[in-house]
């Protein structure tokens, strides 16, 4: 499974919103995620890409900018 599909995975779970209407440029406040939330959604991709744990540098905006994030986080 890809990075993407994962993520949105997690927000289906977390956000009960239906895959279909999330995108790249979806922003996390319009899932209603805050700060905690994204912490437990990183936690839950950790575990789900079984990577070590992502130290998060900045504040994440989009579901885009949290698959790049996870990406340059795997090379």
């Amino acid at each position: 499974m890809m990075i993407f599909e994962t993520v949105v995975e997690v927000l289906v779970d977390h956000c009960d919103v239906d895959a279909s209407t999330i995108t790249e440029d979806t922003t996390l406040d319009s899932l209603g995620i805050d700060s905690l939330e994204t912490v437990e959604m990183v936690m839950e991709l950790e575990e789900k890409l079984d990577m070590d744990e992502l130290e998060m540098e900045e504040k994440l905006s989009t579901v885009g900018e949290l698959v790049k994030f996870i990406e340059s986080k795997q090379n």
